[in-house]
């Protein structure tokens, strides 16, 4: 595997990593997600790195076996440009329906 490629996948899964770990001490509840600013915007950066790392991973390999890769692009475009418009509903959906595919198949193309 390009070492690039490999570092790119290895900060996306950091990134999931630091947001499963604020999640820790934390009651796994919506409510929680949006009365608390440094949770929020924890997820928010850690989402925009997850969104860099994967732009520069499909320059690399644009067959990347990654369901929503495009998307994790996409939405890391949407937390910085339009910051002003975004709903906590979202990021928590992401975090919370999102993420778990997200981690097992980075996790599985990092093993092969």
């Amino acid at each position: 595997m390009d070492k690039k490629l490999k570092k790119y996948l290895s900060d996306i899964l950091c990134s999931i990593l630091e947001i499963e770990s604020f999640m820790e001490n934390r009651p796994k509840k919506y409510e929680t997600f949006c009365n608390d600013t440094l949770f929020r915007r924890g997820v928010e950066r850690n989402i925009e790195i997850m969104g860099e790392a994967m732009n520069r991973a499909l320059k690399i390999n644009p067959n990347l076996p990654i369901t929503a890769s495009r998307k994790v692009v996409d939405t890391r475009n949407y937390v910085i440009h339009a910051y002003d418009s975004l709903k906590p509903d979202i990021l928590w959906a992401i975090v919370i329906n999102h993420m778990p595919l997200l981690k097992e198949e980075i996790e599985a193309y990092l093993k092969a």
